[in-house]
C-alpha cells in the first residue's frame, strides 16, 4: 500500500510541477508514431486503466484468419487453440489460464455485440476474422464499462469501408497443409451510408491426424446515416464452422516431433461443429453538443454438436439483449465533467444433451453409456449489468480524476427434461430416480474503479484501482461426468491496482507503455479433473473454489518509425513488448476423491500459477520502400510453463519466427497486394494448447498409451516451418 501511495505523490508533484505550462492537447499532437497510437491514447484516456490496441496494419501482418498470432504480440495477453482453426482461449495477464474453451470470466464483444452470453461462454469458433481490422484488449478487471469480469475485455471490430464509391475486393491464400481461404466483398459508400456485403471461405486438411477445418461465412456490415445527428449501424453474419479435434499426446512425443494423434478421440470421430447467425442493431445519436447515446439491440443464435474423446454433446442456444450507454460532456472554467451511464442486459435460453462415452481398451469398439447415464437440461440465464463513470479534469494540470461503478447480477434456472415420471422406468425400477432441476440467483454486486491520469507534454500517467466479479453460471453448476449438480459454488472477486505510463518521445515517432500491476483473486474458480469409481476410472471434470491468487507483473512495449527521404527504404519500422510474470496461488487447494482413493485435500500455497510463463517476449522489424515493396519480420517468445498445480511438469520454452514478403501498390482503379510468408522458420516444437491444473494425465483406456503414467496434456503446434501465399485485390468503380 506504500508503494500506492507514494505513485499517487508522484502524480501529484508531476502537476504542481507543470500546473503553468502550456500543454498541448492529446488531440493537438502530431503523430509520427505508428498507426495504432493515436487510438490507443484516445482508449487509454478514456478507461483511465492499461489499454492496448492492434490495429488492421498489425493484423494484416500475419494471416488474419489465425489471430493468436496478432494478439500474442501484445504484452500481458496469451492465446492458445485446440485446433488449427479453433478453440480459441485468450490469457490476460494471467486470467483465463485454467479455463479449457470457453473464455469465461473474460467480457468479449464484436462491435458493439456482446460475443459472451448470458451463460458467461465465449466462443470465437463462428466469428470470421478474416474482416476483423481492429481490436482493443482491456487488462485486468475492466469493472465499469463491461461489466464485473475479473480478466478483462476483448473488443473486436468489423469497420465499414470508408472510401467513396462502389468496389469489389478479393482476398486469396493457399499454403501449407492444403490451406485455401477466397473472401470476396462488394462495398458502396455514399454520402450517407456505407455497406459491405461478404463472403469467406476457409478450409485446411490441418497438420494433425484427424485435424480438418473447414468454414463458410456471410456478413453485412454498414452504417446509414439518417440526418446530422443519428445513424444507424448494422451488422448481420452467418457463420458454419467444423474442426475436426485430434486431442493431446504425450510428452515424449512431443519433444521427439511425432504426432499420431490421440486414438481415444480419433477412433470417435472427435470434432466441434457449431452454426451461428447474429445481428445486431444500433443507434448513435447526437441529442445535443453534450449529449450523446450510443444503444444496440442483438440476437444470436448457435447451434452445436461437439464429440471428444469422453462425450458427446449437442446444444442450442438463442442469446438476445441490448446495450445503451449515454455520455454527457460539461466544460466549465478550469473543470471538464464527462459522465458516462448505461446498461447491458442479456438473456439466453438454451437446450443441451450430453451422452459419455463408455472407457473402452483399445481394442474394444467405443460405445456410448446409457442415456439415462446422460443429461438432457434446458436453461434460462439472465445477465444485467449497470454502469457510470464519471471523469473529472482539472485543466490548468491536464489532470483527471475517475471514479466508477458498476452493478452485476446474474441468474439462472435449470429444468431436468430427464426428470419425468415413468420415463426411464424398466421392470418397476427407475433408472434415472432423480431431478437436476435447479434455481439460482445472485445478490447484485457493486465493484468500483477509481483512477487519477495526468497529462504531461506527450506522457500519460495513470493509477487505478479496479474490482471484478465473477459468478458460477449455468455451465459451472453441473458435472456431466458424474451427473450431478454443482450447486455449491460462489463467486469470485479480483482487486488491481495497475500504475501505467503510456507516452510519446523525441519527434513523437517513439512510443512506448508501460505497466506495473498487483491482481488479487479470492476464492478463484477452477476447472478440475477427478476420475470415477467404478471398473475403468471414467475422468471427469468439474469446477470448485479452489483459493486465492496473486498475479504480480510488468508490461513495457516501445514502437520507433524510422522514416528516410533521400532512399530506396521509405520505413523502417521496429517493435518490442515485453512481460514478467510473478504469479503464485495462496491459500489455494483442492479436495478430490480419486478412484479407490480416500479423499484427500492438497495444499498448493506458493506454487507458480500454472500455464503462464514469467517471461514474455514479442520483437519484430518491418521495412518498407519507396516503389512498394515491404518485408515483415516477427518473433515471439514464450517462457517455460507449469502445467500442474504441485509445479513438477514443466514445459519448455519455444520461440517462433513469422516472415512476410510482399509488394503492395495501386494502378490506376486498382489496388494490389501480393505475398508470401512463412511462419516457425526456426523450426521450433511448440505447442498451441495445453491442459493445466489436476486436468492432466489423461485416463482415457484407449488413448494409445497403456502406461497409465504417462502425461498426455499437450497440442503441438507444426514443428516444421510452412507457408502460404496469397493476394488481395481490390477494385475501385
Amino acid at each position: 500500500m506504500k508503494r500506492n501511495h507514494t505513485l499517487l505523490i508522484l502524480l501529484f508533484s508531476i502537476s504542481m510541477a507543470n500546473a503553468q505550462e502550456n500543454i498541448k492537447n492529446i488531440e493537438e499532437v502530431e503523430l509520427h508514431a505508428r498507426i495504432k497510437v493515436s487510438k490507443e491514447r484516445e482508449e487509454f484516456k478514456k478507461h483511465a486503466q492499461s489499454t492496448e490496441i492492434i490495429s488492421e496494419y498489425e493484423i494484416s501482418r500475419n494471416n488474419p484468419a489465425f489471430l493468436e498470432q496478432s494478439l500474442s504480440t501484445m504484452a500481458g495477453v496469451q492465446v492458445e487453440k485446440r485446433t488449427q482453426l479453433g478453440g480459441q482461449r485468450i490469457i490476460l495477464r494471467g486470467y483465463g489460464n485454467d479455463q479449457k474453451f470457453n473464455n469465461w470470466g473474460i467480457k468479449m464483444y464484436l462491435n458493439n455485440i456482446p460475443l459472451t452470453g448470458a451463460d458467461g461462454v465465449t466462443i470465437l469458433d463462428d466469428i470470421n476474422f478474416g474482416l476483423v481490422n481492429h481490436i482493443e484488449v482491456i487488462k485486468g478487471p475492466a469493472a465499469t464499462l463491461y461489466g464485473g469480469g475479473s480478466g478483462g475485455a476483448v473488443r473486436i471490430y468489423i469497420r465499414p469501408e470508408v472510401k467513396k464509391g462502389t468496389s469489389i475486393s478479393e482476398q486469396f491464400n493457399t499454403g501449407s497443409f492444403g490451406l485455401f481461404q477466397s473472401s470476396t466483398s462488394v462495398n458502396n459508400v455514399g454520402e450517407n451510408h456505407s455497406i459491405t456485403a461478404n463472403y469467406s471461405h476457409i478450409g485446411s486438411d490441418g497438420y494433425r491426424p484427424n485435424g480438418k477445418s473447414i468454414k463458410n461465412f456471410y456478413t453485412v456490415n454498414g452504417e446509414f446515416k439518417l440526418n446530422n445527428t443519428q445513424k444507424i449501424t448494422l451488422l448481420a453474419s452467418h457463420g458454419n464452422s467444423l474442426e475436426q479435434v485430434s486431442g493431446q499426446i504425450s510428452y515424449d512425443d512431443y519433444y521427439n516431433g511425432i504426432d499420431n494423434g490421440n486414438f481415444a478421440y480419433i477412433r470417435r470421430g472427435a470434432k466441434t461443429k457449431f452454426v451461428t447467425s447474429r445481428v445486431g442493431v444500433g443507434h448513435i445519436w447526437d441529442i445535443s453538443k453534450n449529449f450523446k447515446n450510443s444503444t444496440t439491440v442483438f440476437y444470436s443464435g448457435t447451434t452445436s454438436d461437439r464429440i471428444a474423446a469422453g462425450a458427446s454433446e449437442t446444444y442450442s442456444a438463442p442469446n438476445y439483449g441490448f446495450r445503451s450507454v449515454f455520455n454527457f460532456t460539461k466544460e466549465f472554467n478550469d473543470f471538464k465533467s464527462q459522465t458516462e451511464f448505461g446498461l447491458e442486459i442479456q438473456q439466453s435460453r438454451s437446450l443441451i444433451s450430453n451422452y459419455r462415452f463408455k472407457s473402452v481398451t483399445i481394442t474394444e469398439a467405443p460405445i456410448l453409456r446409457p442415456i439415462y447415464e446422460g443429461s438432457y437440461f434446458k436453461y434460462l440465464n439472465n445477465q444485467s449489468n449497470y454502469f457510470a463513470v464519471e471523469k473529472l479534469t482539472y485543466k490548468p494540470w491536464d489532470l483527471m480524476f475517475l471514479a466508477g461503478i458498476s452493478l452485476n447480477q446474474i441468474s439462472y434456472t435449470r429444468d431436468d427434461l430427464f426428470a419425468l415420471p415413468g420415463l426411464f422406468v424398466v421392470n418397476g425400477k427407475d433408472l434415472y430416480n432423480k431431478n437436476l432441476s435447479f434455481e439460482k440467483k445472485f445478490d447484485l454486486v457493486a465493484t468500483p474503479h477509481f483512477a487519477v491520469q495526468k497529462t504531461w507534454k506527450n506522457q500519460i500517467f495513470n493509477l487505478s484501482y479496479s474490482e471484478g466479479y465473477n459468478a458460477p453460471t449455468s455451465a459451472t453448476s453441473f458435472i456431466s461426468g458424474l451427473n450431478q449438480t454443482n450447486d455449491n459454488l460462489i463467486a469470485e472477486k479480483a482487486k488491481m491496482w495497475d500504475f501505467s505510463i503510456q507516452g510519446l518521445l523525441a519527434d513523437t515517432s517513439i512510443d512506448y507503455q508501460f505497466s506495473v500491476f498487483s491482481i488479487a483473486i479470492k476464492d478463484k474458480l477452477s476447472q478440475l479433473r477427478g476420475t470415477i469409481n467404478n471398473a475403468e476410472n471414467t475422468p471427469y471434470s468439474y469446477w470448485a473454489n479452489t483459493g486465492n491468487q496473486e498475479n504480480k507483473g510488468l508490461e513495457m512495449s516501445v514502437g520507433y518509425v524510422y522514416r528516410l527521404k533521400n532512399s530506396f527504404l521509405a520505413k523502417i519500422q521496429p517493435f518490442v513488448s515485453y512481460t514478467y510474470n510473478d504469479f503464485k496461488y495462496s491459500k489455494f487447494s483442492t479436495y478430490l476423491q480419486e478412484a479407490g482413493q480416500p479423499a484427500a485435500v492438497i495444499n498448493y500455497d506458493n506454487k507458480n500459477v500454472v500455464g503462464v510463463p514469467k517471461n514474455k517476449l514479442s520483437a519484430g522489424i518491418d521495412f518498407e520502400t519507396k516503389m512498394g515493396l515491404y518485408w515483415q519480420n516477427t518473433y515471439n517468445y514464450l517462457g517455460s510453463v507449469y502445467t500442474d498445480f504441485a509445479n513438477k511438469n514443466e514445459v519448455k520454452s519455444f520461440g517462433l519466427l513469422n516472415s512476410k514478403l510482399g509488394y503492395k501498390h495501386s494502378f490506376n482503379k486498382i489496388d494490389v497486394d501480393v505475398f508470401f510468408a512463412g511462419n516457425n522458420l526456426t523450426n521450433q516444437i511448440n505447442y498451441t494448447f495445453l491442459f493445466y491444473g489436476n486436468s492432466i494425465n489423461d485416463s482415457d483406456k484407449d488413448n494409445q498409451y497403456l502406461d497409465p503414467s504417462v502425461f498426455t496434456d499437450v497440442n503441438p503446434g507444426p514443428n516444421k516451418a510452412y507457408f502460404f501465399t496469397g493476394f488481395n485485390v481490390k477494385y475501385n468503380f
